[in-house]
């Protein structure tokens, strides 16, 4: 794959636009049992992963499937090198829900409120990126919470489409920078700069991003604001690109870490029935 061949992108291009519209829920393959996928459904899983580098799944008959269980359906896709991150639980799958503690300050995916469109890991070091990542639902907030969903690949092709100097602006090695993350005078990560875009030695691309307006520095050059204000765009006028979905019990999201985001929602008053995903973040796609 040569994503700087222009004659290459055009065909991309055309070969994912002809795929829309279409609807989250036409990419889930409903699986029997998450220890052991069976050919068939494997295949399925593969499909859409290579077409859309995402893919849904539902545990039909394991809606109460266990974090074990989820790790091995990972593992079955290729996703074994799982990154630990601040407020991981003690197996490194993270348990996304409405809490507060030690660790988390205030972090928005703790919290009911909106995220807005990034990738996973945008502020990790190089070696450290996130390539793959598994999002398992266990419980559903009472309402909202959905899911909303858009192939990298697609917003590449998408602002090279439109501009070719956009590519080159994103490309650049100190196009995107996150500022360290300090607590009470203590740096607990350092300030990261590095590309949005860059080149996995397998040809596969890779994107680091966040529509984040604060803690999130911009390298100063006309092309480069007018690149990512093309992706705001896409955000904000409601690209009919994006697939929404809001996962169910025993259902959950593998994908090659694609934009994301996630809409604000209202939580359970029991405690017992409050929202409560896992999430695995790897270092390697899934295949």
């Amino acid at each position: 794959m040569n994503w700087q061949d222009s004659d290459f992108c055009q065909k991309r291009l055309k070969e994912k636009l002809a795929r829309y519209p279409l609807r989250a829920s036409d990419l889930r393959v409903e699986l029997q049992d998450a220890d052991a996928p069976t050919p068939v459904e494997l295949a399925e899983l593969h499909e859409y992963l290579a077409r859309y580098n995402l893919v849904l799944y539902r545990l039909s008959h394991q809606p109460q499937a266990s974090k074990q269980q989820i790790h091995h359906l990972a593992q079955r896709m290729g996703l074994n090198q799982i990154a630990h991150n601040l407020c991981a639980d003690a197996d490194s799958l993270t348990s996304i829900q409405v809490t507060q503690h030690q660790g988390q300050h205030d972090y928005i995916p703790y919290t009911d409120k909106k995220l807005s469109w990034h990738t996973d890991g945008y502020y990790n070091a190089p070696h450290e990126q996130i390539h793959g990542m598994l999002l398992h639902c266990v419980r559903p907030a009472a309402q909202g919470g959905a899911n909303l969903f858009m192939d990298h690949e697609l917003a590449y092709l998408l602002l090279q489409d439109a501009n070719p100097a956009f590519i080159t602006a994103l490309l650049h090695p100190t196009a995107f920078t996150i500022p360290a993350n300090i607590l009470n005078g203590e740096e607990i990560r350092p300030a990261h700069t590095g590309p949005v875009f860059s080149f996995n030695p397998d040809g596969s691309l890779h994107m680091r991003y966040s529509a984040r307006q604060k803690n999130v520095i911009w390298r100063d050059d006309p092309i480069t604001q007018a690149a990512t204000q093309f992706l705001l765009d896409l955000w904000e006028q409601g690209s009919p690109y994006q697939l929404s979905y809001t996962l169910q019990a025993g259902e959950g999201l593998i994908c090659n870490n694609v934009l994301h985001c996630r809409t604000g929602f209202v939580d359970a008053d029991e405690p017992e029935k409050k929202r409560l995903l896992y999430r695995g973040r790897y270092l390697e796609r899934a295949r």
